[in-house]
This record gives structure tokens, sequence and C-alpha cells, in this order.
């Protein structure tokens, strides 16, 4: 499990009795892994894959609220009391997951042990970077979210080279592809990253950080500080 950051925070003797319950899934670019106002009946454990946390207007535009790879578990309304989520869930890039049934997410949370605590912290991280994406939306420029938005997919697959379109960035993003394309340029053209047919190549990573916006930095921090508090517990 040290390839899923979530389960490998649990204590030994918790991720020995869980390992039965988590079935290994292959997830394909664009896959749906729910439907804003569908049942829940499983969560999602990414170890490669990234997936995208959508809220769906009425005419069909979307944004992207949050990502989840492989430091983040994706369904947390099973174990807050809901049945269904208000957004879209979809895998932005293929890869690889622990699936893990409803019911056996709401016995062992209901344990109140080390995953029940391990859960509550990511979900105070996931609220944490859902609020700064709405801050971030509003107040940084399309290239400092653009950077924000390289720089948590890089560190959730540590790739230099991500399968990325304009087109889907900009969905991501919640903005125009003009926008997307312009400031891609610009970040190009300061020898931080390279476009080539669908793939953002990574150049400078430094460079991405001295552009970003503050809001990188607490989303990061935030998680960081969750994670250590478990490892430490444990």
């Amino acid at each position: 499990m040290r390839t899923q950051q979530l389960l490998a925070t649990l204590p030994p003797e918790d991720q020995k009795r869980l390992l039965p319950n988590l079935k290994p899934v292959t997830l394909s670019l664009g896959d749906v892994i729910y439907e804003s106002g569908a049942r829940l009946d499983s969560v999602y454990f990414p170890t490669t894959a990234i997936i995208s946390l959508l809220y769906m207007m009425e005419n069909g535009s979307s944004a992207e609220m949050g990502i989840v790879g492989n430091d983040g578990i994706v369904g947390i309304s099973l174990f807050l009391g809901g049945e269904s989520a208000p957004n879209r869930a979809v895998v932005q890039m293929a890869g690889h997951a622990w699936r893990m049934s409803a019911k056996v997410l709401r016995e062992e949370f209901a344990r109140g042990d080390a995953l029940h605590q391990m859960l509550l912290r990511y979900t105070q991280a996931l609220i944490t970077q859902i609020s700064q994406t709405a801050v971030c939306n509003r107040l940084h420029s399309v290239e400092q979210r653009l950077c924000r938005w390289l720089l948590l997919i890089q560190d959730r697959t540590k790739l230099e080279e991500l399968p990325m379109t304009q087109e889907l960035i900009a969905t991501m993003l919640g903005g125009r592809r003009e926008s997307v394309t312009i400031a891609s340029k610009h970040l190009q053209a300061a020898g931080w990253i390279q476009y080539v047919r669908g793939h953002i190549r990574i150049l400078d990573r430094q460079g991405l950080e001295g552009h970003v916006c503050e809001c990188y930095g607490i989303v990061q921090a935030e998680l960081a500080r969750l994670l250590s508090v478990d490892q430490r517990r444990s």
C-alpha cells in the first residue's frame, strides 16, 4: 500500500485487515466514477490515476472543485452520512486505484480507530483544497492557476510529462480555451513548460513554483500536516 499515501499512514495491522477488502482496478481517461446525485456503492483510493471532482451546471458547463490522486479517497459522502455526492467524479488521468465497497467502508469507519481518524483528517484537507480553489479562481490570473494545477498534478504523479490537452485544462480551470492557450504560451516562453501534441512537459519546476500563487502552498502544507499527524500516531 506504499503507493497510496492515505492507506500507508495506517498501522500495519489495519492495513493487513483491510487488504482483502481492497480490489485493484484500472481506470481509463474519461471514466465517470459517479454522477452528481447518484447513489454511491464504492469508494476509490487512487494509486496512479488522477480523478477530478467537477461541479456541473444546468447548461452543461463544469469547473473543477478539486483533484484526488494517491493522496486521497474518492467518495467521502459515504462516511460523512450521505448516500450521494453533489458533484461529479471523472478520471482525468488514466491509472490504477484500490476500490472498497460502501458496506465495508462504513463498517470500518464505525470502528472509530486509525482509519476513522485518517478519513476525517483527509476530509479536512480536501475541504481546504476546494475552498482554496474557489478563492484562486476568483482572485488569481489564469497563468497562476495553470501553474497551481500543473504542480498539484505533478505532485500526485511524479511525472515530468503530463498527457493534457488545452481543452481539458480549460474545462478543469473553468476558463476559456483561448485564455489557457495564451497562458501556456507565456509559461512556455519563460522556459518552464513545453506543450506538444496534447502533452505538457514540465522543464523547470522551480520556475513554476516561483510564479504560482500562494494557494498551491496552502493546499500542500495542509495535506502534509494532516498526513504527518496520522504517521506520528501510527
